[in-house]
This record gives C-alpha cells, sequence and structure tokens, in this order.
C-alpha cells in the first residue's frame, strides 16, 4: 500500500510545476515577506526569485532580515530536483547555512539553477550507492548587484524501491 501524496504535491500534480510555482506568491509567508517568483526558464532549469524590501522584512537595524533573506531561499532546489528526477526519487531537505555577507537595504534576487548534468550525477549517485546527498548554493544579489548572502543547501535524494544498503 502506497502513502496518498501531500496535498501540495497533488496540487503540483494537477497544476504542473510552472503554475504551482507562479502561485507560491500567494504562500502566506512569501506575501508578508515580500518574495515572488520573478521567473523560470526552460524545463525548470533557472528559477530566479526576489524579494522587496519593506517594513515586514526589516530587521532592528534597519536592513533585510536575516530569517527572510533564507525563507526566499529554502524550497527552491529541493523543488528543481524533485521536478526534474520524477518519480519514483524522493528529494528531502537535508541542510541549510547562510553566510550573510553585507547588509541587504535593497530589494534582493536570488538565481537557483541545477544543470542537466548536476541531475544525471544524481542519478547515477542513486543507482550505484542507494542515496546521494548533493550540495546547491546560491547568492542573494542586491539591487545594485553586490552579494548580500550566500545559502548552501544540502539535500538527500534516495529512490524508495531500492533496498537500503546494510550498515
Amino acid at each position: 500500500m502506497t502513502t496518498p501524496k501531500p496535498f501540495l504535491q497533488r496540487l503540483q500534480s494537477r497544476l504542473g510545476p510552472k503554475r504551482f510555482l507562479s502561485l507560491l506568491g500567494a504562500y502566506p509567508p512569501y506575501i508578508g515577506a515580500g518574495v515572488s517568483v520573478k521567473s523560470v526558464e526552460g524545463d525548470i532549469d533557472v528559477i530566479t526569485v526576489q524579494m522587496k524590501f519593506n517594513a515586514l522584512n526589516r530587521n532592528f537595524m534597519g536592513t533585510q532580515f536575516g530569517g527572510s533573506l533564507y525563507s526566499m531561499c529554502d524550497p527552491w532546489f529541493m523543488f528543481m530536483l524533485f521536478w526534474k528526477l520524477g518519480e519514483p526519487f524522493v528529494v528531502w531537505d537535508k541542510s541549510a547555512s547562510i553566510q550573510f555577507i553585507k547588509p541587504g537595504k535593497t530589494k534582493v534576487t536570488a538565481r537557483f539553477e541545477i544543470t542537466p548534468a548536476q541531475v544525471q550525477a544524481v542519478r547515477e549517485e542513486v543507482a550505484r550507492v542507494g542515496k546521494a546527498e548533493p550540495q546547491f548554493t546560491v547568492d542573494v544579489i542586491d539591487a545594485h548587484g553586490i552579494v548580500v548572502a550566500k545559502v548552501i543547501k544540502g539535500l538527500h535524494v534516495h529512490d524508495p524501491r531500492m533496498k537500503k544498503p546494510k550498515k
């Protein structure tokens, strides 16, 4: 017996990834933070996300709130790899780190990209080892082209049909 898919997975299955992405601007945490998907390129090869600078994402020091900077970067690599690998692969966020480089004082943008070679490497590692744990990095850039933060996302990927390797 298979476990039913969560609501958001069922919704994106019905809408398709691109329409699903366009609706994420209505996700309550993103409304307040001013996060929106600016563009989707190719077969979801690149997703560009932006966050306005406003009173709801401003911190005590009058700059972009670090939690909002991270939030704008949170789900994209996981979504992209999930869609690119397809069924039956399972993709989870495993780790994340953010390095604040310079205070953000303008609208910021992040460009998330996963290449076909990276997708193929994940497939091959899962086939060889039973899992893959790729890492992806994205820079958050302000309106002047200056990097304000660097985010590293670690993912976990496996194929549930494969037996787990014995320890």
